[in-house]
């Protein structure tokens, strides 16, 4: 995709904020269409908020030893990506562009071990197509939000330290004003 500001590219990245709203989608769209039958639909909703949870702190995780160790070693922010890499890979994380792959297969392992799942109707490729249309949906804000905050920052020339800074603070200031931290 391209946008006016230049190439966009789209990244698929989970914020707390949309753990509830992701879950209610998928609970009401596999529930509705009978993919699903649950004992208590309140025990199914936890149960993936958890598995949604715990893939938003493993990625801050992530991201805190990343930078730690790019402070270490003297690195600048410009780093981070590569650091990311290589720190996801060590402790065995998806990379950015595998993201969605691997929750759809940690919701959809939760779904088939769960005691409060009492039924799957639906097959695998059945149920991985109705859910990612679902997470895709939630979790392509950054697209729009890189748009915005280049907007904002258009004074600055990219690639240097000063935007770097500045389009994490924007980036951070326009999250939290939204709730998706």
């Amino acid at each position: 995709r391209r946008s006016r500001l230049g190439p966009s590219i789209i990244t698929m990245r989970l914020y707390s904020g949309k753990i509830g709203p992701i879950v209610d989608d998928l609970v009401r769209e596999l529930t509705a269409q009978n993919d699903i039958e649950v004992d208590e639909e309140l025990e199914v909703r936890m149960d993936l908020e958890a598995v949604l949870k715990e893939f938003v702190r493993r990625e801050r995780q992530l991201i805190d030893e990343s930078k730690d160790r790019m402070q270490r070693e003297g690195l600048g922010y410009s780093k981070l990506g590569k650091m990311r890499q290589r720190v996801a890979k060590e402790m065995g994380f998806p990379q950015q562009d595998e993201t969605l792959p691997y929750l759809i297969d940690q919701l959809l392992n939760m779904l088939f071990h769960s005691s409060n799942v009492a039924e799957i109707y639906a097959d695998d490729a059945t149920l991985r197509k109705k859910m990612t249309p679902i997470l895709r949906r939630h979790m392509e804000v950054e697209t729009g939000l890189d748009a915005e905050v280049r907007s904002k920052i258009k004074n600055l020339q990219e690639g240097t330290a000063a935007f770097e800074v500045e389009y994490a603070k924007v980036m951070d200031q326009i999250k939290h004003k939204r709730g998706l931290e």
